[in-house]
């Protein structure tokens, strides 16, 4: 096998496992058992373990000794620290966009916050999690700076693995979080100040934040 068909078959793989891992399949705990996957894959183990070793640096996979890979488990305190982070970083970011955002753009987020709500009815948190980032990244992407765009991703980043798992700890949040959006659109619509929005996306995010930690105490 060349290096090239190695390389692109392990991409396929670290997508693969990386998704399961995020839409909970593969839950905190879980054995990453490498000849299975690499069997429902179709794949040779040697393109598995590279996709493990770069999801081990992620931090979404671990070795235990006499255990092997497995899924990394929540942690409360590396998620009240990338959330902090997140809302200062996002708050920003989104204050800054906010000048830039048109009304075609408002109108692409208002249709994905209302699909955020019509998903309540039936609530499926992975696919809220995935429609909220959506909503969230419209905000943010027209930031200008893009030092801290970057750490807005990096932050995005770091949650892959818990975004799944948030609003299913805490499912009443999910409601709250449809309301929050529509009026952070408002600001926007009525170019409110930086200040005032960004003090909006940050307490969008904390509120989050101490919602899932009220579950862990």
């Amino acid at each position: 096998m060349t290096e090239t068909a190695v390389g692109s078959k392990s991409q396929q793989a670290y997508d693969a496992v990386k998704a399961r891992i995020v839409e909970g399949t593969y839950t905190p705990g879980y054995r990453l058992v490498l000849a299975k996957i690499a069997e429902d894959l179709g794949f040779s183990v040697v393109p598995v373990r590279e996709a493990i070793r770069r999801l081990e640096a992620e931090g979404l996979v671990k070795f235990e000794r006499n255990v092997g890979a497995t899924v990394s488990g929540i942690d409360p305190t590396e998620y009240l620290y990338t959330m902090q982070t997140l809302s200062i970083v996002e708050g920003a970011a989104t204050a800054l966009s906010a000048p830039l955002i048109d009304s075609v753009a408002i109108a692409r987020a208002r249709a994905v916050n209302e699909e955020m709500r019509e998903c309540l009815e039936h609530f499926d948190p992975v696919r809220f999690t995935t429609l909220n980032q959506d909503f969230h990244s419209i905000l943010f992407e027209h930031c200008p700076n893009p030092h801290i765009l970057d750490l807005v991703h990096r932050g995005w980043n770091r949650l892959a693995s818990l975004r799944s798992s948030t609003f299913r700890f805490v499912p009443g949040r999910a409601q709250e979080s449809v309301r929050e959006h529509e009026a952070l659109l408002q600001l926007i619509e009525s170019a409110a100040d930086a200040d005032t929005i960004e003090k909006a996306a940050r307490q969008h995010r904390a509120a989050t934040l101490e919602a899932y930690l009220s579950t862990t105490t």
